[in-house]
């Protein structure tokens, strides 16, 4: 079958990309699904630093691919061998498919998969299946088994997890990366205790997912940190007791003098020195969280004393440390529930064709998640 897609043929081109258009709009041919894939028509696709973060060459992939990694759809078709998913359902993918098999599936962290991440590194399927082809007939790489920035997408079974069908399409993409990788950061990786305190740098759609992580595990003080007032604004609706403009006073200095640090710091910038700030701002027996992505390049300096005199723990979180399957249905009962404002991380939808200029809002801050909505 032919489907529509958003192809990224080279990183690094110039802002703003809706003039330089690092992302082609092109109808693609698209295999039908093998033994144990599905054919998803996509319904939501967010926009997400990550996918930023292939576009302008800090976290490098192979090209061509069709990016896109957040997202939500309809199980249309099941290639043979599936029997957990059937035509309607309702579904959210998972960035890192599950084998189930290797020693981090086996032992409670998937999301350390190792043939998933060899898969996701060689830009295929778990397969080694590339179900893309252009006009030309050359194979395109498939975005972290997902490639949701497609009107129809072939992945793996164990890319997909079946969802509650009451749930809106647009916002069930949200849970596929922000939610399941803020929140699980906050329940999985650094487990909140009731009445502690916690310090969010960044606020982005992780980082606000954090905060309501936080606020739903009962964290008593719960500092937002960012440069951009609107975001502060929009992190005080969904959690946050205290903000702190980065721009204007300094966040480490404001931390310890007002409570020598916190229990739990999160960075989800993917900056080392919002990092070292991070880790600064967390006081002694505290935890310090990571959840963005540097470039590879780039290092992270402590005093290493600080580790074992002040019993100090630094922790990195790779989608939340989560257990799809287990957690996605959780933190959907959440925001069923009322815990998990999740609509608020919505700034608005769009169209494919909108993309590159919609990169550049997400490249300045001017929105937070943006999802691509297909017709059903």
């Amino acid at each position: 079958m032919h489907t529509r897609a958003a192809v990224l043929y080279e990183m690094e081109k110039p802002t703003p990309y809706a003039e330089s258009k690092p992302l082609v709009i092109e109808e693609l041919q698209l295999d039908d699904p093998g033994p144990g894939e599905v054919l998803v028509k996509l319904a939501g696709a967010g926009l997400c630093h990550s996918d930023l973060s292939t576009i302008d060459g800090s976290r490098p992939r192979v090209m061509p691919m069709v990016m896109g990694h957040e997202a939500s759809g309809i199980v249309r078709e099941v290639g043979p061998g599936v029997h957990d998913l059937q035509p309607d359902d309702h579904v959210v993918f998972s960035f890192v498919p599950l084998c189930g098999h290797c020693i981090p599936c086996a032992t409670g962290r998937p999301a350390l998969c190792e043939p998933g991440a060899k898969a996701n590194t060689a830009g295929t399927l778990l397969s080694g299946h590339r179900p893309f082809r252009n006009a030309a007939g050359e194979e395109i790489y498939h975005h972290l088994g997902v490639a949701a920035f497609s009107e129809y997408t072939v992945v793996a079974q164990e890319s997909l997890i079946k969802i509650d069908s009451q749930l809106p399409l647009s916002t069930a993409a949200l849970f596929g990366c922000a939610v399941m990788t803020g929140v699980g950061a906050v329940v999985n990786t650094a487990k909140v205790e009731p009445g502690s305190s916690v310090a969010v740098f960044g606020l982005g759609g992780v980082g606000l997912s954090t905060i309501m992580g936080a606020r739903a595990a009962g964290a008593e003080s719960i500092f937002a940190v960012d440069l951009l007032p609107e975001k502060l604004e929009l992190a005080a609706q969904v959690g946050a007791t205290h903000l702190i403009n980065a721009g204007e006073e300094d966040p480490v200095m404001l931390l310890k003098d007002l409570m020598q640090g916190v229990d739990y710091t999160f960075e989800s910038v993917g900056n080392e020195q919002v990092l070292q700030q991070a880790y600064a701002a967390t006081k002694r027996g505290g935890t310090t969280v990571t959840i963005g992505l540097p470039h590879p390049a780039k290092m992270f300096s402590i005093p290493a004393v600080s580790l074992v005199a002040e019993e100090r723990t630094i922790k990195g979180s790779y989608m939340g440390s989560a257990v799809p399957r287990r957690d996605l249905p959780r933190f959907i009962a959440m925001y069923q529930a009322g815990l998990l404002p999740v609509d608020k991380l919505l700034s608005r939808t769009i169209q494919l064709d909108e993309i590159n200029s919609a990169f550049d809002d997400l490249a300045t801050g001017a929105a937070v998640r943006q999802v691509i909505t297909f017709e059903k």
